[in-house]
């Protein structure tokens, strides 16, 4: 899939001391954010977009409404790239250049599928609705036939952290 040794950014980390590598403080990262920025690329020209999301162990998935930027990016390329982090603050020095950022963040790479199943579509806009409030909603026809959702496939993930 990606080549690490060409220095894709999803290769070997370099400080191993900051590495997340249990699987089950990445998921927590994961099910603690809110927001998931979201990078496509439409050939050499970059896009980041943050969107709320839902988690389901697996997959992301967000929603978005039919037309825009991001749907006719993942149209052409459905690779996708999503950064969520927590706990942000500066930890100082007293050398401008040794400043750090206070951080718990997961990065991963997957594909985007626009999800056409009614019964996945609902389940994942409940999913996505959960991860912000506990209150439950019905969702109109409607609405539910004006908005996509898309999910993303996650093909790699890891985490960092520091502070």
């Amino acid at each position: 899939m990606y080549d690490s040794a060409a220095g894709n950014p999803h290769g070997p980390m370099r400080r191993k001391d900051r590495e997340i590598a249990d699987r089950g403080e990445i998921d927590r990262i994961i099910r603690e954010g809110k927001v998931m920025h979201l990078a496509l690329s439409d050939h050499d020209v970059p896009f980041l977009v943050p969107v709320f999301y839902g988690y389901d162990g697996t997959a992301l998935y967000f929603h978005s409404a039919k037309a825009g930027t991001k749907m006719e990016i993942m149209k052409k390329n459905d690779k996708a790239c999503f950064e969520i982090s927590l706990d942000h603050g500066i930890v100082e020095s007293a050398i401008a250049c040794d400043f750090e950022a206070r951080h718990r963040t997961v990065i991963g790479l997957g594909k985007a599928v626009l999800v056409t199943d009614a019964a996945e579509k609902i389940k994942a806009l409940d999913l996505i609705v959960k991860n912000l409030t506990d209150r439950k909603f019905d969702y109109p026809q409607a609405n539910l036939g004006a908005t996509q959702v898309v999910r993303i496939d996650i093909q790699s993930i890891k985490g960092k952290k520091f502070g």
